[in-house]
């Protein structure tokens, strides 16, 4: 069926579990302040997409559905000098073909950075998410004296081990139970990380004996979802005296175990403090990005152009073992690739 002039088409997720469509709207015109983004690519998070937003039975908001895309400005609305048609940008906003972009100072949707000339539209979908592994690291105050273990190499997990590697830690310990992120997290780590299998290994058990019976003294744990309630209790059992213990990983469904006496002279931090300025951590992350020291087309494991966006999200939620990186394609340029 033609589709009408003048619009476009965006992801919905309607009442049901799983139900993802595609709705068809106009597209709206930029007012002040305002940058229409014609999109070129966009990232699927499984985090917060699909145990935040998939696995609900109620509708969902269509402006929460994504937040990791890029694209090229198409037009600009008045008094906007900050951008201009034809800019590259990456952008936090959902899947669609268009997104509205904003210049006003503390939005969170519609955040723009210039993409760089050396980062592509696919890899630039990734930056959101590194600017966040970026100021997480920082937060955690990584020295070269510590023996930093990092439970869960998905997306996340794995942005915050690349960016750990810069900090030169004494140790550097990845752990998952799944084969294709152990497997990314090698191609992608720094040769001095120690991957621990957890479907092959007693996690606990693995740190403590790399450690020489000391534990991790920065714990970070990204491990999001259900199987996150296990391993922050893991986490707490693998820190060692006087560490650091880093929550990351969210939508667990249910309240955490904190064990009081495993916890007695140790710290938790929640994320990275608010005090942390974007302004900084995400054109850090722009430049890691384009200068090859993170590594994120490896991460990259499927393609959809924007329309089968209902397969990408079933494959994403049915076969983690087989998907990472799923990305939606909305331009021609990218799809003919």
């Amino acid at each position: 069926m033609a589709r009408a002039a003048g619009t476009m088409q965006r992801v919905v997720k309607h009442e049901g579990v799983g139900n993802i469509v595609l709705e068809e709207i106009q597209i709206p015109e930029p007012g002040p302040g305002q940058v229409l983004v014609k999109l070129h690519a966009s990232l699927i998070s499984r985090g917060s997409e699909l145990w935040a937003r998939y696995e609900k039975e109620q509708a969902v908001d269509p402006g929460i559905m994504g937040y990791s895309a890029t694209g090229v400005v198409e037009r600009v609305g008045p008094d906007v000098t900050e951008y201009a048609p034809g800019d590259r940008v990456a952008i936090v906003a959902p899947h669609a073909e268009y997104a509205m972009g904003s210049t006003g100072l503390g939005s969170v949707r519609g955040r723009m950075t210039p993409l760089h000339p050396n980062v592509g539209f696919q890899e630039g979908t990734f930056h959101s998410l590194a600017a966040s592994a970026n100021g997480w690291t920082q937060a955690s105050g990584i020295t070269p004296d510590d023996r930093v273990v990092i439970l869960g190499q998905g997306i996340v997990g794995n942005l915050v081990m690349q960016f750990a590697k810069r900090y030169r830690p004494a140790q550097l310990i990845a752990v998952d139970a799944l084969d294709l992120r152990c497997r990314l997290a090698r191609e992608v780590g720094a040769q001095q990380l120690v991957i621990v299998n957890a479907s092959e290994e007693d996690p606990v058990v693995a740190v403590k004996h790399l450690t020489g019976g000391q534990g991790g003294t920065i714990v970070i744990d990204c491990v999001g979802g259900r199987a996150g309630v296990k391993s922050f209790a893991q986490a707490q059992q693998m820190l060692a005296p006087g560490g650091l213990l880093q929550l990351i990983g969210l939508y667990h469904g249910e309240p955490l175990p904190l064990n009081a006496s495993l916890m007695m002279g140790k710290r938790l931090l929640g994320g990275y403090p608010p005090s942390t300025s974007r302004d900084v951590i995400a054109p850090e992350a722009m430049h890691a990005l384009a200068s090859g020291e993170i590594q994120v087309t490896p991460l990259i494991t499927h393609r959809f152009p924007g329309r089968e966006a209902k397969r990408a999200f079933d494959l994403l939620y049915e076969h983690p073992d087989q998907a990472m990186g799923v990305l939606l394609l909305w331009s021609e340029e990218e799809s003919s690739q």
